[in-house]
């Protein structure tokens, strides 16, 4: 279980910036409990952004409470871990970095910050294996990443619009899919000479915006759209789509449970939280959020634990253990 903050004594980092930046758009849990935030301050002339770490993920966004934060030059669209120590950003300035926790986990250094995208970096996935990542861009291609050489392996133009999520198969290290606003979702193959297959979700006439692949049923994936629409199919098996309408506005997130029962997590610009099971039935609905929801992650110690954070600068915790609508 999440342990209570008050356990807790104030102790800030000394490199930790003094203050969280308001709009909170990304969470992620690394395999021992560790959360990861990314924060943006989209307001003034310049737009910041800012990682942090929580051992204590009950702590967030408390500033005074964190393991360790850095200011970044540009607001942080998205981030996720990569092992244990290393940290992948999208960034709003076309760049895509890497960080990396040092001093007992006190500090985050940069390891490297590469423009070799011509505009906002909107997603980035670890492909299977941690070696390599993806990101896509608003300047509508798709770049595969070697993290040890930081050189880009792969550039594909294969969208003609934004492509706004990318998402990495569990197993295959070739696999990945993107989508953009173009209408389509592609599924790549990068050992083959023509890598990109487009992949039907069943909803032609909504733009897809998000993507999750199951990490244990790897042949499964969802996508979500603009409409608030969630689907999801079998890649080898087009008659397998299930979709429903679940929010009412974009869909910013979706992510599969990793443990046991089967639960498919999405988040939306409509300010809720959804879950539904295998059924494709609801079991949890949370609405305490009061702006934009951007983020969301299963937590790897308490499988009945799903985070949130969005731009009400609010994480919130949600107990789905008996399928019943709860916030901690």
């Amino acid at each position: 279980m999440i342990k209570e903050t008050q356990q807790q004594h104030w102790n800030i980092p000394p490199s930790a910036p003094a203050c969280m930046d308001y709009h909170l758009e990304a969470v992620d849990y690394r395999s021992d409990g560790a959360m990861l935030l990314a924060a943006s301050s989209l307001t003034g002339r310049l737009w910041m952004g800012s990682l942090w770490v929580y051992k204590n993920p009950s702590s967030a966004p408390n500033e005074g409470f964190c393991t360790a934060g850095v200011q970044t030059e540009a607001g942080v669209v998205d981030a996720k871990w990569v092992t244990d120590t290393g940290i992948l950003v999208a960034s709003d300035s076309g760049a895509v970095e890497f960080w990396e926790l040092s001093e007992n986990e006190t500090l985050i250094v940069n390891k490297f910050c590469r423009y070799e995208h011509e505009d906002i970096v909107s997603k980035v996935c670890v492909l299977a294996g941690g070696l390599q990542v993806v990101s896509g861009s608003m300047d509508c291609s798709v770049k595969v990443w070697d993290l040890q050489t930081q050189m880009v392996l792969n550039s594909y133009r294969a969208h003609t619009r934004d492509v706004v999520c990318v998402a990495s198969s569990p197993t295959e290290e070739a696999l990945f899919l993107s989508c953009s606003r173009d209408g389509k979702v592609l599924l790549w193959d990068r050992r083959n000479p023509k890598p990109a297959s487009w992949l039907d979700v069943g909803v032609p006439d909504c733009s897809p915006t998000s993507l999750a692949w199951h990490s244990q049923q790897t042949d499964t994936v969802a996508v979500g759209d603009e409409d608030g629409n969630v689907s999801v199919r079998k890649l080898q098996n087009p008659e397998s789509i299930q979709t429903s309408a679940v929010h009412t506005h974009y869909v910013t997130g979706l992510a599969f449970s990793s443990h046991g029962s089967y639960f498919i997590a999405s988040v939306s610009e409509d300010c809720s939280v959804a879950v539904l099971d295998q059924s494709f039935s609801e079991v949890f609905r949370d609405r305490t959020h009061q702006d934009f929801v951007k983020g969301l992650s299963w937590s790897p110690t308490d499988p009945g634990i799903l985070t949130t954070v969005g731009w009400d600068h609010r994480v919130l915790h949600h107990s789905v253990h008996h399928m019943e609508n709860s916030t901690t």
